[in-house]
Formats: C-alpha cells, sequence, structure tokens
C-alpha cells in the first residue's frame, strides 16, 4: 500500500481516476488532477511547500518531485510527464511538457508548454525554458525548436500512455 501522509494537517488530495502504485510515497500539502498516476517509488513531497498537478500527469518510476521550504512551491500543468528518475524541485512546468529520465529540473525554474526536457539534462536554478524547444546537457541550454511531429508523437503519446497503463492496474478486466 502506498505511503500517503497528513503532514502539519495538510494532506494530498486527488482527482478522478489517480493510480498510485503500492510503493509511492505522497506527503503533504500535494492537489493532482485527475488522471494522474505516480508509479513505483516515486517521491511527492509537499512538507515544506505546496505541490500542484494538473491533469493527466505521470511521475514515473523512481521520480521525486519536491520544494524549497517556505519559498519555492513546485506547480506542475495538464499533460505533463516526468521521466524515471527524474528530480523537479520548486519549479514550474506548463501544460505539454515532458522531463527525460534522470532530468534534474531546479528550484525557480520555468519550463513553457510544448518543451521537452532531455533525459540526463540539469536545468541550473533559474532557468526559463522557451515554449516549444528541448533542452540538453549539463547545464542544460536549447538545442532546437521542437515540431508539431514531436509535440504529438511524444509529450501527447506518453501522457496518453500512461493513462492506458495505470488502467492495467485499476481495471481487473484489462487485458
Amino acid at each position: 500500500m502506498a505511503t500517503i501522509l497528513t503532514i502539519l494537517g495538510k494532506h494530498p488530495q486527488f482527482g478522478h481516476q489517480c493510480f498510485v502504485a503500492p510503493n509511492a510515497t505522497i506527503v503533504g500539502d500535494v492537489v493532482m488532477g485527475d488522471d494522474c498516476s505516480v508509479w513505483f517509488n516515486a517521491v511527492i513531497r509537499g512538507d515544506v511547500h505546496y505541490i500542484k498537478m494538473g491533469n493527466k500527469v505521470n511521475v514515473q518510476d523512481g521520480a521525486v518531485i519536491h520544494c524549497t521550504y517556505q519559498k519555492n512551491p513546485t506547480v506542475i500543468g495538464n499533460n505533463v510527464s516526468i521521466g524515471h528518475n527524474a528530480l523537479v524541485h520548486g519549479c514550474t512546468l506548463h501544460d505539454n511538457v515532458l522531463i527525460g529520465m534522470g532530468a534534474i529540473v531546479m528550484d525557480r525554474c520555468v519550463v513553457h508548454s510544448h518543451s521537452i526536457i532531455a533525459a540526463g539534462a540539469v536545468l541550473l536554478e533559474g532557468t526559463i525554458v522557451e515554449a516549444g524547444t528541448i533542452y540538453a546537457g549539463v547545464p542544460a541550454k536549447k538545442v532546437k525548436d521542437i515540431s508539431q511531429e514531436l509535440i504529438h508523437g511524444e509529450i501527447e503519446r506518453i501522457s496518453n500512455n500512461y493513462i492506458k497503463y495505470a488502467s492495467w492496474y485499476t481495471n481487473s478486466n484489462a487485458q
């Protein structure tokens, strides 16, 4: 069973049809929209500030979402995928964003809509990612503008796939 804890009188709130893996941890002031999924060994800690997530957000295996004490909350828009072992900390992710596996998004970063942060990239504190771009590297820099095909082919595909994967765990009739 997942670890879901109330901290200082604040408890996680879940939208409709959310899936939380049995060994995920969600604590404190966390609000999720509809059709979200939190996968195995993921940690979402709203203990030192709030975390707000839109609809169709998937937090993949081993990812960590946290904030900075009394300074930087974490705000995540709709249709966002946070890859395996990524770290998202005290930042803002707008709609239709893909955070690649093992990427790090640090305090006060803003990732605008229709953007991809490549696997292993490190967005240094305060980085602003332009809408419709791909950032990669350490430290992460803009590598190119994103095509409409990539927005639909990757960002939307991954987000929709995670709704399907969650249904395998919540619907006993899923094949």
